[in-house]
């Protein structure tokens, strides 16, 4: 058996979604093991384009059993949602399980996340305004709603009756409705009874399974970086990211985790608010002509102009699969990279995104940070130093070849060959697979991840 933890090593939108999708066939079970809606990842099949949110990937491999853990936080509307937009591509969810002591999103904890993260006198965190931290707060002082209370009336209605007395005292001070217990049972309305088939006692399952030689795959949602211990704190998720979290977000032992797969990217990219040291500015998409050119006409203007920061947005496609919004662009930081192998314990790394870079003559890659005249080559303890880390770079040579057919290592232009095998060296970790376009087969595989 092999139990795999699936992690981003980045702040997020590194590609997971892809490496769950490859590894599909090859497991029995897939479990996502934090998060919630917050977080969106796109697989490509057969030319089909797929944005999932809450479910885990391997809905979409019809021998995997899918998994929503006890770390993950659901919004029962928008689970049926994404189910129901999946049933109508002809996917088969009924496999689907969902833990009952997962921790349900209401629709107060929704309000409270809007109105805290426009409160002025807050400082912005950047959070999607889905009410996961707000769920997760309740979790942690004991006043949530599990799965299996939806289905105890009398227990649900005291739980929320408990919950609406204190919160609805503070939408009174931001001057947002209150609420009664029955509004927040009415938007459920007969979903309830969709639920109840696929709840279960999910650390049982897998646990069963591993003892009975299958093996399970634990995708994490977000990523490292946005992890609530681990990232850049306060500029974080609401759960563990990290490759910790699946043990407390699935109820499965470390003893039975037998490999870390770490997903990066061969540049970089966040979402939201919070320190970047190899942001780059956007400028000539600012230009009110620039959304009339077409794609290729994009990509020149940007390496006309030298506006890397537009071109990754362009090249990549890096919008937002949650949320739509624009990306925050920058080169690959190998101290990042270095730190999530670290905290993670990576034993192989999933590097995505190498297509984009072709084209280009010189590549920088951030080594160290300048931290006031200081030099780092690991992550700086005190946030503060973070945020005024500068990029110490080097540059490798570029390529021109298109990389989209290439399936194997060997085949690779030269330079990216070289580029891979100096972040594998810097990153300290290997290059186990490389994804060198948008499909589900475009990708170069030098080592087996299940190991």
């Amino acid at each position: 058996m092999a139990g795999i933890v699936l992690v981003g090593c980045q702040w997020g939108d590194e590609g997971k979604g892809k490496a769950t999708d490859l590894l599909g066939s090859r497991v029995q079970y897939v479990a996502k093991f934090n998060g919630g809606n917050n977080a969106g990842h796109t697989v490509v099949v057969n030319g089909e384009k797929y944005a999932l949110h809450l479910l885990p990937s391997g809905i979409l491999s019809p021998d995997v059993t899918p998994v929503i853990g006890n770390g993950v936080v659901i919004d029962i509307k928008v689970l049926f949602e994404e189910l129901d937009e999946l049933i109508a591509r002809g996917i088969d969810v009924s496999r689907l399980k969902v833990s009952s002591h997962a921790h349900v999103i209401t629709k107060y904890d929704r309000q409270l996340d809007g109105a805290m993260e426009h409160d002025k006198a807050k400082k912005k965190i950047g959070t999607t305004g889905r009410g996961i931290g707000p769920t997760y707060a309740d979790k942690i002082s004991r006043s949530g709603i599990r799965v299996i209370d939806l289905f105890d009336e009398k227990v649900l209605r005291e739980k929320l009756e408990s919950a609406l007395d204190s919160k609805n005292r503070i939408f009174e001070r931001y001057d947002v409705p209150t609420m009664t217990v029955d509004e927040v049972i009415a938007e459920w309305g007969g979903l309830l009874e969709r639920l109840k088939p696929m709840v279960c006692n999910t650390a049982e399952l897998l646990n069963q399974g591993l003892d009975s030689e299958k093996n399970v795959l634990f995708e994490g949602g977000q990523a490292t970086m946005l992890d609530v211990d681990f990232g850049t704190y306060p500029f974080v998720t609401s759960s563990n990211a990290t490759a910790g979290g699946a043990c407390t977000g699935t109820g499965v032992g470390p003893t039975k985790i037998s490999s870390v797969l770490g997903i990066i990217k061969a540049y970089t990219t966040r979402v939201g608010e919070g320190p970047f040291p190899t942001e780059l500015e956007h400028f000539v998409n600012k230009d009110p002509n620039f959304e009339d050119l077409s794609r290729d006409e994009q990509i020149a203007l940007c390496k006309e102009k030298e506006d890397w920061g537009t071109y990754l947005l362009v090249a990549g496609g890096e919008y937002g699969v949650t949320t739509g919004r624009s990306r925050r662009c920058g080169w690959y930081d190998a101290v990042v990279a270095r730190y999530a192998s670290l905290v993670n314990g990576l034993t192989d790394l999933v590097l995505t995104k190498l297509d984009v870079l072709s084209g280009l003559k010189k590549i920088p890659v951030c080594v160290a940070y300048d931290v006031n005249g200081v030099r780092f080559d690991s992550m700086p303890e005190n946030m503060s130093d973070f945020i005024n880390a500068k990029p110490i770079y080097e540059y490798f040579d570029g390529w021109e070849e298109n990389l989209d057919n290439i399936r194997s290592f060997d085949d690779l232009p030269e330079n990216a060959k070289k580029y891979v095998l100096a972040l594998e060296k810097i990153s300290n970790c290997r290059i186990s697979v490389i994804g060198v376009g948008a499909g589900r087969d475009e990708i170069i595989e030098r080592y087996d991840l299940i190991h």
